[in-house]
């Protein structure tokens, strides 16, 4: 998913260099393509956190059982949060990313509103 999602968004980003498109077209493909990333991060913080409230969970029982059988399994819902946290900061800037493309693309056709400086 993470080459996926960077190649489209140099994909969109050299697309953004050209004048001479069918901005209609290309924003409705660029709109379906937010959805579908949008989906999927939706899916990977729900994920995200089942897996961190069963870390806490875990955590507290420990501590109100110092049962060291527990230990094993708190690490392995760490390793677990860990590259679920990353993939899921990956989705979100990225589709964050793809509003701003979204925008300069309308902007191609018309005036529309965008919060880009400079």
């Amino acid at each position: 998913m993470k080459k996926r999602i960077l190649a489209y968004l140099a994909y969109i980003d050299d697309m953004l260099k050209e004048d001479d498109r069918d901005w209609e077209k290309e924003i409705a493909k660029h709109k379906d393509q937010i959805a579908f990333f949008s989906h999927e991060r939706l899916v990977h913080l729900l994920v995200f956190m089942l897996v961190g409230i069963c870390t806490v969970m875990c955590i507290l029982a420990f501590v109100l059982s110092s049962q060291m059988m527990l230990l094993p399994l708190i690490g392995l819902f760490f390793v677990l949060l860990v590259p679920y946290c990353m993939h899921y900061y990956l989705l979100e800037n990225s589709v964050q990313k793809m509003y701003e493309q979204y925008d300069e693309m309308q902007g191609k056709i018309r005036p529309y509103f965008s919060n880009r400086k400079g």
